[in-house]
């Protein structure tokens, strides 16, 4: 019998035996983006479906379909919004993104996309893993091609990547017409640098990024700061 536990107590549940891990960056990106207007989304990557997951039960109307190339994680998403009683909002789509072509565009695209390039540092034994983590069959500059083809002109894509990479990224995303509009830096303690960053484009906007503050994940007793406790809904301030 698969085992499932909770995100947070009274939460989404999960599959934890068979499933994709859970990582902070799908739950804070979840939490980022997510236009209150949006009605259609679509989730790049879907992996287990956890930001899907997260933005069906914050947004009653919202319906959404999920692109995810293997076959073991599409099939894992369908279970959890089966857990959770969101099949009926919930379409996995099985195959490669980069050849998906929507029957009509989408109010709001997301991903959490793998965050290093091909050829660079050390790949996971892990097919799965590697696959979530190091571009192979699908590099940045083709994921942002596909969520511009998949978002409605005026609608909003919304990302986690890594810093590091953020003007590969922005040249992506402007090169396609993604413009971006909104951007928060995540860090572990305001001491150090960011690990993370969450970006929200418009398809056709005009050019002006919101910068908003940054995001600490410790607060200074060393444990979670109280955004984090209140993103996980733990009782935070």
């Amino acid at each position: 019998m698969a085992e499932t536990a909770e995100l947070w107590p009274g939460g989404p549940v999960m599959l934890t035996s068979g499933g994709m891990a859970v990582g902070a960056d799908s739950v804070l990106l979840a939490d980022f983006a997510g236009a209150k207007s949006a009605r259609r989304a679509l989730d790049l990557g879907c992996g287990g479906g956890i930001i899907s997951l997260l933005l069906l039960e914050r947004m009653p109307c919202l319906v959404m379909d999920g692109v995810e190339t293997d076959s073991a994680a599409a099939q894992t998403a369908s279970k959890n919004m089966a857990l959770n009683g969101l099949s009926d909002r919930f379409t996995v789509i099985p195959g490669d993104m980069r050849s998906f072509t929507p029957s009509a565009p989408y109010d709001l695209v997301v991903t959490n996309p793998p965050y290093f390039a091909r050829g660079s540092g050390a790949v996971s034994p892990d097919a799965s893993r590697a696959a979530a983590r190091t571009e192979g069959g699908c590099t940045l500059d083709e994921l942002v091609k596909t969520a511009a083809r998949c978002v409605k002109y005026g609608g909003r894509f919304a990302m986690v990547y890594r810093p590091e990479r953020l003007s590969e990224a922005f040249c992506a995303l402007t090169a396609s017409g993604l413009e971006p509009k909104r951007l928060r830096f995540v860090h572990a303690t305001p001491a150090l640098p960011p690990s993370m960053a969450l970006i929200e484009c418009r398809r056709g906007g005009n050019p002006g990024l919101e910068v908003l503050p940054p995001l600490i994940l410790q607060g200074p007793d060393g444990g979670d700061s109280d955004e984090v406790k209140t993103i996980y809904h733990l009782g935070g301030k």
